[in-house]
């Protein structure tokens, strides 16, 4: 088995809803993402996806996020943008967008350069 990752970074402020305490403030990150894809094969010429192709499809999901608020881009307008709904999201959209006989293995994002959150399934 393959795995491979990229990191990507955005920055973007949100607000928690239902939270009390600093976090229900607007307020912003410089959030990290890493992605983490598996494969049990590679192609004619040795590789699983090439790296500036999986940073390229992944910026086509985490991208739309930059220097915005968080809180007005759907689905996020509904569900609350914590760092374990995004996790689930980009996971969830990126798989979505990978060639055949490559999988999502894992997305972390960090909110802060402490604190991360891992989402697999």
């Amino acid at each position: 088995m393959y795995q491979l990752s990229i990191d990507l970074m955005f920055s973007a402020s949100h607000h928690l809803r239902g939270y009390e305490g600093p976090c229900q403030r607007i307020h912003g990150h410089n959030w990290k993402v890493q992605v983490v894809v598996k494969s049990e094969r590679v192609d004619s010429i040795g590789m699983v996806i090439d790296f500036k192709d999986l940073s390229d499809l992944a910026w086509q999901v985490v991208g739309k996020f930059d220097h915005q608020m968080v809180n007005d881009i759907a689905p996020f307008d509904q569900i609350n943008p914590t760092a374990e709904n995004l996790s689930r999201y980009f996971f969830k959209e990126i798989a979505r967008l990978l060639p055949d006989g490559v999988e999502m293995q894992a997305i972390r994002l960090w909110e802060t350069p402490k604190y991360m959150i891992e989402y697999t399934e």
